[in-house]
């Protein structure tokens, strides 16, 4: 028996890391979290990550996967389609402290991002016979494995906690924000404000069985959100608003706005739009 009744109201897949994410109606939940989300990483020449905290431009690459092809458009560029399955040379990439074995998709997409971004780049794909793990710290025995995310395999975020969010950003004269500049993949309806911060498990009634979250960590926030997606233009909000009223105890006063998650349960099933999900108290 849960404890909240709620709904899948979003579903957002990431293909390049920091590039803009795609709405979906449904996805496919695999091992590292939803399909394809951060399989794809702009890295410098020597494999780091490149995000929007750095080059916000990122914003305003688009992403679509059509059939066997990742698509990418950019302002004032070319198309570049990319077969999903391409890659060209092995090599090593790193986010944050993780190292981890990658491939180079080669010479036309480093070109078409080094072109974009106005410095050298390369774009890697996530080799998926690297194991990265979350770390055992927030997640315990479960062994979270991720891409190229920031960490762990599922961001969670709630419509309610948004809607909150834009009142006070309205209260302060400031225009409303999106919910794609928080980057989540998993967006609940039937919440109130920020009740995603104190639940335990989330259990979503997919075909042929239940999906399983565990919200293991709060997500601490950087400077992404305040990217206008549209623009690329870097401002103040909403990370001011954010920090009169978000500041997190158990991230040491850091600044949250959703939970990661990892899977329990629910592998090789498909979340969609509208399905309906019960929540249960982590205290």
């Amino acid at each position: 028996m849960s404890d909240l009744d709620c709904r899948v109201a979003q579903l957002f897949v990431h293909p390049v890391k920091s590039c803009a994410g795609i709405a979906c109606n449904e996805a496919l939940v695999v091992e590292t979290g939803l399909d394809l989300d951060r399989a794809w990483m702009v890295a410098d020449k020597d494999g780091r990550m490149l995000t929007q905290r750095q080059l916000p431009r990122l914003a305003l690459v688009s992403t679509t996967l059509r059939g066997d092809e990742l698509v990418l458009r950019a302002p004032g560029m070319l198309t570049l389609h990319l077969a999903i399955d391409n890659v060209e040379s092995a090599t090593r990439a790193r986010v944050w402290d993780d190292e981890v074995a990658a491939w180079d998709l080669g010479a036309l997409a480093a070109q078409w991002f080094s072109d974009f971004l106005g410095r050298p780049a390369r774009l890697l794909r996530f080799d998926p016979e690297q194991r990265r793990l979350s770390s055992r710290r927030w997640t315990g025995d479960i062994e979270a494995e991720n891409q190229f995310s920031d960490g762990f395999p599922i961001l969670v975020a709630s419509t309610a906690s948004l809607a909150e969010l834009n009142q006070r950003l309205a209260a302060r004269g400031q225009p409303p924000v999106g919910i794609e500049r928080f980057r989540p993949n998993l967006v609940l309806d039937g919440l109130q404000p920020f009740d995603e911060d104190h639940l335990d498990e989330i259990v979503i009634e997919a075909d042929g069985g239940p999906v399983r979250l565990k919200l293991v960590k709060p997500c601490v926030r950087c400077s992404i959100p305040n990217v206008d997606p549209a623009s690329a233009e870097t401002g103040a909000e909403p990370g001011a608003t954010l920090a009169g009223f978000r500041a997190d105890a158990r991230m040491d006063g850091g600044i949250t706005f959703g939970m990661n998650a990892v899977i329990v349960e629910g592998f090789g099933r498909t979340l969609r739009r509208g399905q309906a999900a019960g929540a249960s108290w982590a205290f």
